[in-house]
């Protein structure tokens, strides 16, 4: 890792969400740089008292620096991000009202200040949350507006300071309800994203999945068998790398003639269960097509494939078939092993002939190629 990505790391943590909420405090912090240098100007044209200024300038970049550890400890103290986010819109609602008192004629614009903290509550806050909020501040800064008319009516007229507060009060609400309809909005969002992931996987599943034995379906095969040529390109000590079995159910077709098709629906989900129970961990076995079945057996040599081959006939020999009761499953099998540097199809096509020669020779059988 890099130094810089050690450095953001550090100051920012690993967790995702951890780091949205800096970033959020980042840009807070940046809004607090730009009023500072705005209250300077003020000072400096004589709008705003200098000893008054510096104190809500200290008291501000202190407290809002403070808020980066309470937010990269979040996780350890136990504080949602939306209690964070009405943590700080509070602390920026007493200082916009602050600032509000010290910048004398410029008074009016600092009002501004209170919409663009209920506006960055939109992200993280619920609406419920942001309503308060704006209450609080309406609340607050009405009690601003009628202490400073009480005692210093020259500098704040009462009706003026009424007309301001009226407008903010329209402000403040409707940008309250704005944000609920926001977060209506992203809510429906999320939903509908989340549905058309859960579609996406639904179609991948479709894809991939054979629906009736819910094994691997003869594409996601051919995908294995790729990822396996590239894993696997050549011979190991001159030995095979691999296995590959093809399987055909016996006389699929008189059961579906004497019992029906979802007889034989029955008779394929039975085998696929007992030929899993029967497979290696890297043992891939799919629905070839109809009632013929591919086995993958990476890693294997004959005998080893030739074990579970016999293990799987003696479970469908025994396996229990709704709706075809009284009638002793078999498959035929060819075997085929994948040498070194060949395609799969090559061993494939050898495995079908063993699986020809099996059938031909009586069925219920495993035959080499």
């Amino acid at each position: 890792m890099t130094l810089p990505r050690r450095l953001a790391a550090l100051l920012l943590g690993t967790d995702t969400s951890l780091r949205r909420m800096l970033q959020y405090w980042a840009a807070t912090y940046v809004l607090y740089v730009a009023c500072t240098l705005i209250l300077l100007t003020q000072v400096h044209h004589g709008f705003s008292a200098t000893t008054t200024a510096q104190t809500l300038i200290r008291w501000g970049w202190g407290t809002a620096a403070g808020f980066y550890f309470v937010i990269r400890l979040s996780p350890r103290i136990g504080l949602k991000p939306d209690q964070l986010a009405v943590l700080q819109a509070l602390f920026s609602l007493v200082c916009t009202m602050f600032l509000y008192a010290v910048s004398g004629p410029l008074r009016g614009a600092t009002l501004v200040m209170t919409l663009v903290t209920i506006a960055f509550c939109m992200f993280a806050a619920r609406p419920r949350q942001t309503m308060l909020l704006s209450l609080v501040a309406l609340a607050g800064m009405g009690v601003t507006m009628w202490w400073l008319a009480l005692h210093d009516p020259a500098r704040f007229p009462p009706a003026q300071e009424a007309m301001s507060f009226g407008y903010l009060a329209a402000a403040l609400l409707s940008t309250a309800v704005l944000s609920g309809e926001m977060h209506k909005l992203r809510s429906r969002l999320k939903r509908q994203r989340r549905e058309l992931t859960e579609a996406l996987d639904t179609i991948r599943v479709l894809a991939t999945v054979d629906e009736l034995t819910s094994l691997v379906n003869r594409r996601r095969m051919h995908e294995v068998l790729e990822a396996e040529e590239r894993r696997q390109p050549s011979s190991r000590n001159g030995q095979a790398l691999s296995c590959i079995a093809l399987i055909d159910i016996d006389f699929f077709k008189q059961v579906n003639d004497q019992y029906g098709h979802a007889a034989g629906d029955s008779v394929l989900r039975s085998f696929s269960s007992a030929a899993r129970a029967c497979l290696r961990g890297d043992d891939v076995l799919a629905r070839w097509g109809g009632e013929e079945f591919l086995l993958l057996l990476p890693d294997a040599s004959l005998d080893d494939a030739r074990g579970v081959l016999e293990r799987m006939a003696e479970q469908v020999h025994t396996m229990p078939v709704p709706g075809v009761e009284g009638r002793r499953i078999s498959f035929s099998a060819g075997l085929a092993t994948r040498n070194a540097g060949e395609p799969f199809a090559d061993a494939i096509h050898r495995a079908d002939k063993a699986l020809y020669r099996a059938k031909e020779s009586g069925r219920d059988r495993i035959v080499q190629a």
